[in-house]
């Protein structure tokens, strides 16, 4: 039987999401990559163990989420009833809608017709009676938005979720989803957008400055650019990375001799700090007051004990902001 580490709570902060009254760890694990059905068992459930041991609480998956699709709620579920069950009240579990799933015209966008059917799928791949936070995954430009914050209102309301969410809509998107929800008296808990050094579009959207108004939470994914922003490209492609494993997300006409001799000046940066290039990049995106928690995938425990000693050194002095700022824009 698993016994979590009786530290686990020692060293992570937790902030406040938004206004409400849910705080989240500064660093959560989502499991869009290798949890899937291509993917071993035994290393899953090694990353989660070692993440909750180290105090991440929240475990981030969607719909379709694998490959194939659904296959890493079937193995999160298989992992949770063996070893987390004991501690499903220390947990926050989410899930997400939005993206294909099933043939035919409700097999995906933002219909409640979707959302609903998906969400009752995700609860039994994963084995629970409720998620924590429900997301759209996407905004759906066809179906009004009325119909698909109606849809997370009533996940809420018939205990199917504790709080909903929504993912990558802009600004104005989201000023519009919060009125309806609050309107609806089920406030929006967050949004996951994308922001990395190589992806700002929060901040030339004014996304961030919109959720600080809103009083909505934000919990970033890929911080790291798909491994982009960490040492791994910095000698060339490893045999064993992602790139050369699947080459969907990141692949080779991403990694140019530009990104990469930035990532080199900013991997100085870091060494300086006493960072690897991973943490530098965490805690970059963990500067803004806007952030909650960074999303992190990973592919191994050790990639996960690594993150977390970003806690070691999460401020920024000045000059250190300009340099990278410097390197960014050149």
């Amino acid at each position: 039987m698993y016994q979590p580490s009786k530290t686990r709570y020692d060293t992570m902060p937790y902030k406040r999401c938004g206004r409400s009254g849910l705080k989240l760890p500064l660093i959560s694990l989502g499991l869009w990559h290798n949890f899937g059905g291509v993917d071993t068992l035994a290393n899953g459930r090694a990353m989660l163990r070692r993440a909750f041991d180290l105090g991440i609480t929240h475990f981030d998956l969607a719909n379709n989420y694998g490959p194939p699709p659904g296959s890493a709620e079937e193995m999160f579920g298989h992992i949770f009833r063996h070893d987390f069950a004991p501690y499903r009240d220390e947990l926050i579990i989410s899930t997400k809608a939005g993206y294909d799933m099933w043939p035919g015209p409700y097999g995906e966008w933002g219909s409640r017709k979707y959302l609903i059917a998906s969400l009752d799928q995700s609860l039994k791949r994963m084995g629970l009676e409720y998620v924590d936070i429900f997301y759209s995954h996407r905004f759906d430009p066809d179906t009004p938005l009325e119909e698909t914050m109606g849809a997370l209102d009533y996940a809420v309301r018939s205990g199917r979720a504790l709080y909903v969410g929504i993912s990558s809509y802009n600004s104005e998107q989201t000023r519009r989803a919060a009125h309806i929800l609050r309107q609806l008296g089920t406030p929006c808990l967050i949004h996951q957008p994308s922001y990395s050094m190589f992806n700002r579009w929060v901040e030339a959207d004014g996304l961030l400055d919109t959720l600080a108004d809103e009083g909505i939470g934000c919990i970033v994914f890929s911080s790291l650019a798909q491994g982009l922003l960490t040492d791994k490209y910095l000698h060339g492609i490893p045999d064993d990375s992602r790139v050369r494993r699947s080459g969907v997300f990141l692949n080779e006409s991403h990694i140019t001799l530009e990104k990469v001799g930035k990532v080199r000046r900013l991997n100085e940066i870091a060494l300086a700090r006493g960072q690897t290039m991973a943490q530098l990049a965490v805690a970059w995106v963990l500067r803004q007051p806007a952030v909650t928690s960074a999303l992190l995938g990973t592919s191994r425990p050790s990639q996960i004990e690594d993150i977390v000693g970003v806690l070691n050194h999460l401020s920024f002095m000045p000059d250190e902001l300009q340099q990278i700022e410097t390197i960014l824009q050149a």
